[in-house]
């Protein structure tokens, strides 16, 4: 199977405003594996968190160099952390911006891709915080304010949710089954990608009878890694090329 047919998938990468370990993996990705692949998908929360375009910060600006210098098309999905990234940054780093819901065809055949906090429909307080900023009005708004406000705000929100998470059961965090059944069912897809909740793994599922899979993308705070979609099916991998080290799941 030639490595151009490769389609790389990956998210929750959670660079931060200055340069780090991450950020360097991530530069040797796009130098390497990444110009070998046919597309390269990122399913959000790439960033910490996003500010605003105009924001600049040095790790920002080297990834949309490295992203704008690629050879191959790439497909950014906005996260929870980065949902503000505009159209300005995009052009930037070369990158089209996809729907929250994405539909791909390939060797694998048709695939869903999904950053995946919609599908944590039990953290009712998250679904009402995200609806709220997700807002057009919300977004103007903050967008406006000076980009010293911007970053306090931006700091304290991702305190809060640090502290609500470790509040949380871990049930709450994850994806609901019947969220995921839902999404499969009305797009009639038997492949789900996301990332988002940090727990990678290839789930096997029936929908309607029919045989499905989830797959559920590494954070790179953790074990760095992608997912991989050629012909042979979805593969979890890490960076140096090693099967990721999770047993695909029930």
């Amino acid at each position: 199977m030639s490595t151009e047919s490769r389609v790389l998938v990956v998210s929750d990468l959670h660079l931060d405003r200055e340069p780090g370990p991450t950020l360097e993996q991530f530069l040797a990705f796009l130098e390497g594996t990444a110009r070998q692949a046919s597309a390269l998908y990122i399913l959000g929360d790439l960033f910490e968190y996003w500010i605003g375009d105009d924001a600049c910060f040095p790790t920002a600006e080297a990834v949309a160099t490295a992203l704008a210098r690629l050879p191959v098309p790439v497909t950014f999905q906005h996260g929870n952390r980065d949902f503000l990234l505009g159209r300005d940054y995009a052009r930037r780093a070369g990158m089209a911006l996809a729907p929250e819901i994405l539909r791909i065809e390939g060797e694998a055949g048709p695939a869903l891709l999904m950053h995946g906090d919609s599908l944590c429909t039990t953290d009712v307080d998250y679904q009402r915080f995200r609806t709220m900023v997700r807002a057009p009005a919300w977004q103007q708004a903050f967008l406006a304010r000076p980009l010293a406000e911007r970053i306090a705000e931006a700091e304290r929100l991702r305190a809060g949710s640090r502290d609500a998470t470790k509040v949380k059961a871990s049930e709450i965090t994850d994806v609901h089954p019947g969220a995921i059944m839902d999404v499969l069912r009305t797009h009639g897809s038997s492949l789900l990608v996301h990332g988002h909740t940090h727990r990678p793994a290839i789930h096997r599922l029936q929908v309607d009878g029919r045989p499905c899979l989830r797959c559920v993308l590494p954070a790179w705070d953790e074990v760095p890694g992608y997912l991989s979609l050629d012909a042979q099916g979805p593969q979890l991998v890490t960076l140096d090329g090693r099967p990721y080290p999770v047993a695909s799941a029930p």
